[in-house]
């Protein structure tokens, strides 16, 4: 039985973009596999939810869907056809043509019930699908309809995403498991396509692909920008004054990094070719100073610091910031 993507949203047919959005948006928050872990039923609906609002969503598939149904949105769905079809055998230029959907509606598929027959709905039913001819209910010898594309999406960790993993899903419920090669220097938003795992076909056709969208989870002490990293890097007074050489985490595990003598808060020292890398591309790891003086309360600090400030006048310094 087909879905009706208006009730998969909990939305009327007259809903406006805004509702659909806004309950779109509600539904996969409260169903998405994060906040439902290990629970199937919630991780069909977060897909059925998914696959609503890719065609209410966008206003042209939200078109042919409301008047062809799923068929409407199905890749190689001629619709001029198919209205040429409606109005030539009856139903008028103002005839609604359906895919098992609602009282009154037409099923497509009753209008190939002839095909393969003299003077069959086959040659047209090859027109109206791009070329596919199936049987009537996909035949010997006649090539069936690819299904539709399905889209989903799985967060991965930062670092996972930056040097490449290889995750293990199961797409459906009760489906066999797909393994996902997600490569190195993934970046959030990127889709990955698995072929074959995707709707199944129509008329005994291929089922479309999977795509999946990649959700990176944030790192506590890296932030990426395109190819290249950041990181904010503690040191100590006395590191900061005389120099001295310090361990720094990449990607691709610690390196030693030389912080000049006298070094500042704030400044920023680059260490070349460790930051992501993708394809024939590296970027690089940019690592910001930050001082971090005692909280201690003793004497002798308190009286180092002093000797640090002589010579240093306050108020000159910050004049050089003045516009």
């Amino acid at each position: 039985m087909a879905a009706d993507f208006y009730k998969e949203l909990g939305v009327s047919q007259s809903a406006s973009g805004d509702e659909i959005k806004k309950a779109y948006r509600k539904l996969a928050s409260e169903l998405h596999p994060d906040k439902n872990p290990g629970d199937k039923k919630a991780e069909a609906r977060f897909k059925a939810v998914n696959r609503a609002h890719q065609v209410l969503g966008d206003p042209e598939k939200r078109k042919l869907y409301d008047e062809f149904g799923e068929d409407g949105v199905r890749e190689g769905f001629d619709a001029n056809a198919a209205r040429a079809y409606r109005e030539g055998f009856g139903g008028g230029p103002g005839a609604r043509v359906r895919y098992r959907r609602g009282p009154g509606g037409a099923n497509v598929e009753d209008f190939f019930s002839g095909a393969g027959s003299a003077g069959g709905f086959g040659d047209f039913f090859g027109d109206l699908f791009g070329g596919a001819r199936p049987g009537p209910r996909g035949g010997a010898g006649q090539a069936g309809m690819k299904g539709s594309d399905v889209a989903s999406e799985v967060t991965i960790d930062f670092l996972s995403a930056i040097k490449g993993a290889e995750l293990r899903l199961r797409v459906q419920d009760g489906g066999d498991e797909v393994t996902v090669r997600v490569p190195a220097g993934a970046g959030d938003g990127d889709k990955v396509r698995i072929p074959g795992h995707g709707a199944p076909g129509v008329y005994g056709g291929p089922p479309g692909d999977l795509l999946l969208s990649i959700r990176v989870q944030p790192h506590p002490f890296f932030e990426r920008a395109g190819l290249d990293l950041y990181l904010d890097l503690p040191i100590t007074v006395g590191e900061a004054y005389h120099g001295a050489k310090v361990r720094v985490p990449t990607p691709d595990g610690p390196v030693t990094l030389s912080v000049p003598s006298q070094a500042q808060s704030g400044q920023v020292a680059r260490l070349k070719g460790r930051g992501v890398k993708r394809k024939n591309e590296t970027g690089d790891l940019f690592v910001r100073f930050l001082v971090r003086y005692p909280t201690t309360t003793d004497p002798e600090v308190e009286r180092a610091i002093d000797t640090l400030e002589h010579g240093l006048d306050g108020n000159e310094l910050r004049e050089k910031l003045a516009l």
